[in-house]
């Protein structure tokens, strides 16, 4: 009874905000069925982690004086240590998973999508200027800016080699825009292109990919990425690692379980374990409220910029891209891009616009590791 009554004195506004939010998460991600992959290991773990004097975290106990005394290490603390900060280890493993997902195809069939995916990183540069303009140093800018590829794995990775003091607010808050593509995106495309340009048709005639490009195709992009941005190789190499595992045609049964199992796994425990980084005492913070609306622009920026420049290549092209398109340049897959597909089908049932945007979407999967690799080497030199 007394070790009752002293974790319910221990219990601050704070650590109730941090269960609102984590509830927040939770509610999204069954009812609204909002990537409950990832939102709802990592609600529930902003609640585990606010709870006074649980073990998650920290075993303490209660001495002879009246004060807590930690004597050992709480699981997730442990998980965090080895599986993220000290090899970040679990963030790029799921780039293994991530690109035995995906089919190059498409983009292999019109390689000027990759445009598109390089395009729709614009706004990553925007709000890092934006974020150090307002006082944050230029680490903790970049890392936040990182949020606008709407990629958990990546926003992580950056946070964590920039040796951010805002790793959890920046995972939270790339996660839950990556949840609210679908709500976040039409908005924004349908602010900047008017319904002529909506309802630009674009027929999908894929060109024959041959299975020898579809295995070179990763290991050029490897050795292309490692020769710009050495320091992108970690996420960038795994990537490719992956596609090679699903087109090589011989290692089927690893590639499943990397698409399934292994992604599976790696994205359940990184969700729980991050919230080592989501005690009330760090997250319930101004700097966390500015972070959320950093993150929107970000991912707004990044968003009208793949649109704008779709528009700029139809100035010169006989054949015009639906400017839609340039929305999916972000690294949400494949959520973005059956968001593309929606709104074209919603402007003209018989426009299918989805293999187009699965294009330029892997495209800005590419362009989003090699941009974080290239923040990291620009700044840490």
């Amino acid at each position: 009874m007394d070790f009752l009554i002293e974790s319910i004195s221990q219990i601050t506004w704070q650590n109730v905000v941090m269960w609102v939010i984590g509830g927040i998460l939770i509610f999204l991600a069954i009812k609204k069925d909002m990537e409950p992959a990832l939102l709802l290991p990592i609600g529930f773990g902003a609640i585990l982690v606010n709870i006074p004097l649980s073990n998650v975290i920290n075993e303490v106990i209660v001495n002879e004086a009246g004060e807590t005394e930690v004597v050992a290490r709480g699981i997730i603390d442990w998980l965090f240590e080895v599986g993220v900060e000290a090899s970040e280890a679990m963030p790029i493993l799921l780039f293994i998973g991530i690109g035995a997902m995906i089919d190059f195809g498409p983009l292999l069939s019109n390689p000027k999508l990759f445009l598109l995916g390089g395009a729709a990183q614009f706004g990553i540069f925007l709000t890092i200027l934006l974020a150090t303009m307002i006082g944050f140093n230029i680490n903790d800018a970049a890392a936040i800016g990182i949020i606008g590829a709407a990629d958990g794995p990546t926003s992580i990775l950056v946070a964590m080699k920039l040796g951010s003091q805002f790793l959890g607010p920046i995972t939270v808050v790339a996660y839950s825009y990556m949840a609210l593509v679908p709500i976040i995106q039409p908005a924004v495309v349908k602010c900047i292109t008017t319904k002529k340009e909506r309802r630009i048709r674009m027929e999908y005639n894929p060109v024959s990919v041959s299975r020898t490009t579809k295995v070179l195709f990763p290991i050029v992009v490897t050795l292309i990425a490692g020769l710009i941005a050495p320091k992108s190789l970690a996420l960038v190499g795994f990537l490719m690692f992956g596609n090679l595992l699903r087109e090589c045609g011989v290692l089927r049964l690893l590639s499943e379980t990397a698409q399934n199992v292994l992604a599976n796994l790696i994205t359940l425990l990184l969700g729980i374990t991050i919230a080592a980084q989501m005690k009330a005492e760090s997250f319930v913070t101004w700097e966390t409220a500015i972070i959320l609306g950093l993150g929107l622009l970000a991912f707004v920026f990044d968003t009208v910029a793949g649109v704008m420049f779709a528009k700029f290549m139809n100035i010169f092209s006989k054949k015009k891209i639906n400017p839609m398109i340039g929305a999916a340049g972000i690294s949400a897959f494949p959520m973005s891009a059956r968001v593309i597909q929606k709104m074209g089908l919603k402007e003209d049932p018989n426009n299918h616009l989805l293999m187009h945007a699965i294009g330029a979407n892997v495209s800005g999967q590419i362009a989003s590791a090699i941009v974080g690799g290239l923040i990291i080497g620009l700044i840490m030199g």
